[in-house]
């Protein structure tokens, strides 16, 4: 795994290794949103924004389908909800705007993904457009869309993502409580944790 020799270092051995796309793989990348990935993103009530800065970060967001809105054929809207505070992909925005968005959509292999520029916007008039449970969200990504295009379901087939008959039990993986209690050394009850975030998540919704 360490043998020098083994490692690829520079994009002319990659290609020589992989070849060059052809075909559907060239031809479904566009430079705004066709009407049909248009109703891929309204489907969609998750997708995956990721952005770069001094570290790389991605992130989950997910609402009702078309929570992220088409304002037009090259501008995405993504309402920014009540998290952690951790801020990691927005403080690399306010640095570096590059983002990617990937969407899910239940049942479906295919995900689509958008490369953009993000900008954070805190516009009344904007934030009003997303309200939820009376609740506003604390800013608004305005993505300028740079490419868009659908990847074809061989991960989604792989991983069986989709398929209820594989779906692990949560309660077979280690609790958030846990988790925390044996980070921190004790310095969290994870019992106590695990008790009050049923309602807690329901309380912080939105």
């Amino acid at each position: 795994m360490d043998n020098p020799d083994h490692i690829i270092r520079d994009v002319a051995s990659l290609r020589a290794l992989y070849g060059e796309p052809v075909g559907a793989a060239v031809s479904k990348q566009v430079d705004y949103l066709h009407p049909h990935y248009q109703a891929l993103i309204r489907a969609s009530p998750f997708c995956v924004l990721a952005s770069v800065g001094e570290t790389v970060e991605i992130t989950p967001r997910g609402d009702e389908p078309g929570f992220v809105e088409i304002a037009d054929a090259h501008t995405l809207l993504l309402p920014d909800r009540r998290g952690n505070n951790r801020i990691d992909n927005l403080r690399n925005i306010v640095a570096d705007p590059r983002v990617t968005l990937l969407f899910l959509i239940p049942g479906v292999g295919e995900t689509l993904r958008v490369i953009g520029r993000a900008k954070i916007s805190v516009e009344p008039s904007l934030l009003m457009r997303f309200v939820m449970n009376n609740q506003l969200p604390k800013s608004v990504l305005v993505v300028t869309v740079e490419s868009c295009f659908f990847q074809c379901a061989k991960a989604l087939m792989r991983s069986k993502l989709w398929d209820a008959g594989v779906q692990i039990k949560r309660t077979a993986l280690p609790s958030n409580g846990r988790i925390l209690e044996d980070i921190t050394k004790g310095e969290y009850d994870g019992q106590a944790y695990d008790k009050i975030a049923p309602q807690r998540l329901k309380d912080t919704m939105y």
